[in-house]
């Protein structure tokens, strides 16, 4: 983990105006440790022993925060609970179709398509969304078994 990233989100939040509690200090900090795009159930869970008092409301509610001043993206997928993801650069996921594991994956050549999309049919193109699904290999060696 970055504690630069660390340092960068945690003086957003001041700007912003948001009091850094302990406990969002450490789901922040779990974000941007985990390359795993949690639930916040995930982190709730990660992060219960630490604060017993805590509850999975107080985690919905920091993340609402972290969403609202940009720090984290909030990535639906179906019925499937939604995962969140510390915003660092522009990228795509790759999704397991088997068990819903969720990959990073940089394709800069897909930077154009906003202008391109904007230029052709008149939109006021604000942003975009690719997912790449498939099969992971842990899955496929256990289909493979």
């Amino acid at each position: 983990m970055s504690e630069h990233q660390l340092k960068e989100a945690l003086d957003t939040l001041k700007q912003t105006g948001v009091r850094i509690t302990p406990q969002r200090h450490a789901i922040l900090e779990y974000l941007i440790q985990s390359m795993t795009h949690p639930t916040a159930d995930d982190i709730y869970k990660s992060l219960e022993s630490k604060f017993p008092n805590m509850s999975v409301a107080t985690v919905y509610n920091n993340l609402r925060v972290f969403r609202e001043v940009g720090l984290v993206k909030e990535l639906t997928y179906g019925d499937a609970s939604s995962r969140f993801d510390f915003v660092t650069t522009e990228h795509y996921h790759v999704i397991c179709e088997k068990c819903g594991k969720i990959v990073d994956f940089h394709y800069p050549g897909l930077d154009e398509v906003e202008h391109l999309a904007s230029h052709v049919t008149g939109f006021k193109v604000s942003h975009h969304r690719m997912e790449i699904y498939g099969v992971c290999g842990s899955c496929e060696k256990k289909e493979a078994h």
